[in-house]
């Protein structure tokens, strides 16, 4: 037996998530296909929103980094074909994206730091090397950056497991593929 997802639209799902729909057409131009499955539970969406949105002390840059490696490591399509936008759209070169996406930024050394630690942590199950942890802190991170760090990686790792199960199709200009590293 198999189970088929499919994208809910506005008028199918909730009264409260239709809202939420409205507020991403204004805010975004379209509801991506990702929120819009989150939209399947009456409040899930929104949780997720308030979640992703919180104040923290990460810089938009670093919760790419973040998001990237995260979803290269667990290799969710939708999520590094959005990231790979949003990371455009924060600065990042096509060069630089498919850097992070290895786990390293050689271009700027707390990003690195950043880029190895989350790719190592992800890689070993929530279980850090100490080196990574070390260098992370060496390059000016601090333990309340930390928790931060560890929530986007929990907020990403939510959306990379959703379209791994779900496999909604992905409504972002696909990301390149990463080269086999020898």
């Amino acid at each position: 037996m198999s189970t088929t997802f499919n994208v809910p639209t506005r008028e199918e799902v909730s009264e409260n998530n239709q809202a939420i729909f409205d507020q991403l057409e204004k805010g975004v131009g379209f509801v991506p296909n990702l929120y819009a499955t989150y939209a399947y539970n009456e409040t899930a969406l929104g949780d997720y929103l308030t979640f992703s949105n919180r104040k923290t002390t990460l810089s938009a840059k670093e919760k790419e980094v973040i998001n990237l490696a995260v979803s290269q490591v667990n290799e969710c399509q939708y999520c590094l074909s959005a990231h790979t936008a949003i990371g455009k759209m924060n600065g990042f070169s096509d060069e630089e994206i498919l850097e992070i996406r290895q786990g390293e930024a050689s271009f700027d050394s707390k990003l690195d730091a950043l880029a190895k630690f989350v790719r190592n942590i992800t890689v070993n199950r929530s279980k850090p090397s100490e080196a990574a942890v070390e260098r992370l802190f060496e390059a000016g991170y601090d333990k309340a950056n930390l928790i931060d760090i560890l929530i986007v990686i929990g907020d990403k790792t939510i959306s990379n497991f959703i379209h791994g199960t779900t496999q909604i199709p992905v409504d972002f200009p696909a990301a390149p593929e990463l080269e086999t590293v020898a």
